[in-house]
């Protein structure tokens, strides 16, 4: 199994932009509608889907916020280091950390991505 989270959002070319300054990844797909973020052996690990596009009547409500509530999008980074600095360089809000998590021994950045949404970048677990 492997999971292809997907989020809606109002500016998929911007969100995309985002993400893969923040987690070093690529489009695998591009477009104003739909995105495909691929890491670098091409795997999906995040989907980008236009709001108002393709009549899917299960995306959610653009209206209701907080968008995800409830849902984190986690990503663990190979170099926990060099995704904060890619975070601070495009000024992200920061949510909490960086930071130790004690029980899961690794590192934490809780971050809200430009549609709302909160996105955490960790450590590898047992790396602290």
């Amino acid at each position: 199994m492997r999971p292809q989270p997907m989020i809606a959002v109002g500016d998929v070319p911007a969100v995309s932009a985002w993400y893969q300054r923040l987690l070093g990844c690529r489009s695998g797909h591009g477009g104003d509608q739909y995105d495909q973020l691929v890491d670098d052996e091409r795997r999906v690990i995040l989907q980008l889907h236009h709001w108002e596009a393709d009549e899917h009547p299960f995306l959610g409500d653009p209206a209701s916020h907080p968008y995800g509530n409830g849902v984190l999008l986690w990503f663990e980074v190979a170099d926990f280091h060099a995704a904060v600095e890619r975070a601070r360089a495009q000024s992200a809000e920061v949510l909490e950390g960086p930071k130790e998590n004690p029980l899961a021994r690794h590192l934490e950045l809780w971050l809200r991505d430009p549609e709302g949404y909160t996105v955490v970048l960790s450590s590898r677990r047992g790396e602290v």
